[in-house]
């Protein structure tokens, strides 16, 4: 027997003063300033109920796969390159397969990875220096062409990657974004040597240096560039881990890692390798977990929800995340365009008992969305202007529907998508039933196999339908959950906002000279969002997690995710 330590993050917890107002992956889910706190709401400060835990636990067997930490996943969506994974199932794996210019610890602290510095005086222009020595796992170097070359290409509009607003901010993306480009490359990136390349911004950006260990601005080995489908299959990266030689793709079944010799980071893998195990259900994963099928589980099901505090002791971990859901509607919805279709999402927003719903289904690990972000995150306000279009008021929504139906009746059936595979049956049917029950219209949950299914279909705007979506963040800042899902352009706003407005205010809060004006310019552009109310912030999270009794060390990062690398056995 040994004894263990885990370890929560230990870091402070500030209250947010409403006046102090702000600026990560869709979520089957995720910039930030250099993050030494997070604030959060009262209500998600009481449930942090466990920042630091001991316990006892066997080792596990030794030899073969005994040794392999086992972990729950899902079929990414597409084949795992950094520009065009936008999903939490790939997007967990290409964190592992990669090295960035930096990375984020568990407590979303921004470090230097392959810079050795990144320099500037005014915040548009950087200058980027690499340490030496580094090489992708198939010997070739990476260099600072390694980086640019493939910013240019996600950023590039005829590649049609999904991340590729990422960029939006350098110079010279608006030319190699349009839908005939001219130019093949942006003007603003320059490779200067081998270890050194110039970054230009349209403008200062405060967000910007700590973005950089955000997915997208990962380097590419030249060989990617051969058959960029076929490398997607089996990629080559530079980070703690990579693939376990052929085959190590089973679709639909599992994904295997080991740890790269070569890796030279700040995050070494302290484990002998993870197997992503692709799971249709987190109610076997939690099976799997109590057996010692599985070692580590970063939702645990509904309907565990009340027992597994009891089941798993001192294995269990709850932490507050960056990780919210939201109902979406595309504008090509009946009755979901115009003026009607705001009335509607407004009606629908009062008629959803989110307290209810928190308290019954998720037993606290889950807290009523106060804007479009996560109230962990730095700048967090609860209180913005119109903010009571998200509390529950049944008659205020019966009035608001009638105004909808003033202008066009409402025909049909209010239908809400979501993956089975994803553990949101139970919450979905929830939202479905209160609106049925307050506008007294027919309301229903209506499922989708995988993720990638209802991906697929949104991605297409073929859904039809609302649909559940979630966002956890990828670097932790309110501004990375912003500018991902509504800036006009971004190949990840879901529901096609396309407010030059709210694209200004973005713009005008990364440009800000200070953090603290940047929070109060996002807080007049979340303002925007509720008046236009794009999509319904429902929830936001306190992860519920667990491992298993083969499990020595384990940590719940910032966004929801174990920090993979370090998870012993």
């Amino acid at each position: 027997m040994i004894n263990v330590r885990f370890t929560q993050g230990g870091q402070s917890l500030t209250l947010v003063d409403p006046s102090a107002i702000a600026a990560g992956s869709l979520l089957p889910g995720i910039g930030r300033n250099a993050l030494r706190t997070k604030t959060i709401t009262a209500l998600a400060a009481a449930a942090l109920l466990a920042t630091s835990l001991t316990l006892t636990a066997c080792s596990s067997d030794g030899g073969g796969s005994a040794d392999i930490v086992t972990v729950n996943g899902a079929e990414p969506q597409n084949p795992l390159v950094p520009t065009n994974t936008n999903e939490n199932m790939g997007g967990r794996v290409v964190d592992r397969l990669w090295a960035g210019l930096k990375y984020y610890d568990a407590d979303g602290v921004a470090h230097n990875e392959m810079a050795e510095s990144i320099e500037t005086t005014d915040r548009k222009s950087y200058r980027i220096t690499l340490k030496s020595g580094w090489t992708f796992t198939d010997g070739s170097p990476v260099t600072a062409k390694s980086f640019v070359d493939a910013w240019n290409y996600g950023a590039l509009s005829t590649n049609a990657q999904l991340q590729n607003y990422v960029f939006s901010s350098i110079a010279g993306f608006d030319e190699v974004a349009a839908e005939n480009p001219t130019v093949q490359t942006m003007s603003g990136l320059k490779v200067i040597d081998d270890r050194t390349f110039t970054v230009e911004l349209k403008s200062p950006s405060i967000d910007f240096e700590d973005s950089l260990g955000y997915s997208p601005y990962y380097p590419l080995p030249e060989v990617a560039y051969e058959d960029m489908q076929a490398y997607g299959e089996n990629p080559i990266g530079n980070g703690p881990y990579m693939f376990a030689g052929n085959g190590a793709w089973e679709h639909n079944s599992k994904i295997e890692l080991v740890p790269n010799p070569d890796y030279q980071g700040g995050r070494p893998a302290k484990n002998k390798g993870l197997r992503f195990v692709m799971y249709q259900s987190y109610d076997t994963a939690y099976a799997d977990l109590q057996s010692g099928n599985l070692d580590a589980l970063d939702t645990i099901p509904d309907s565990a929800l009340t027992v597994y505090k009891n089941d798993l002791g001192d294995r269990a971990i709850t932490k507050p995340t960056a990780q919210n859901q939201h109902i979406g509607v595309q504008p090509n919805v009946p009755h979901f365009a115009g003026e009607e279709g705001l009335l509607r999402r407004r009606a629908i927003s009062m008629a959803i008992d989110r307290e209810s719903i928190c308290d019954k289904i998720f037993h606290g690990t889950r807290i009523p969305a106060r804007d479009f972000t996560a109230a962990t995150l730095p700048g967090f306000n609860g209180d913005l202007p119109g903010s009571e279009v998200l509390v529950f008021n049944p008659d205020e929504a019966k009035k608001v529907w009638a105004q909808a139906d003033a202008i066009s009746p409402w025909s049909g059936r209010y239908e809400i998508a979501y993956n089975s595979d994803g553990g949101h049956q139970a919450w979905i049917e929830a939202v479905a039933n209160s609106v049925k029950n307050t506008l007294g219209i027919d309301s229903i949950a209506v499922p989708y196999p995988t993720f990638k299914n209802i991906r697929d279909e949104v991605n297409a705007e073929s859904i039809g339908k609302a649909f559940r979506y979630g966002w956890q963040g990828d670097y932790p800042s309110m501004l990375q959950f912003l500018t991902s899902q509504y800036y006009s352009y971004s190949e990840t706003n879901n529901v096609n906002y396309n407010s030059p407005e709210f694209d200004r205010l973005l713009d005008a809060a990364l440009a800000a000279p200070t953090q603290e004006e940047s929070y109060r310019v996002i807080a007049q552009a979340q303002a925007l969002l509720i008046k236009d109310l794009v999509d319904i912030p429902v929830l936001d999270y306190v992860a519920a997690a667990g491992v298993s009794d083969k499990v020595s060390n384990a940590e719940v990062a910032w966004n929801g995710l174990f920090a993979f690398e370090n998870i012993e056995k």
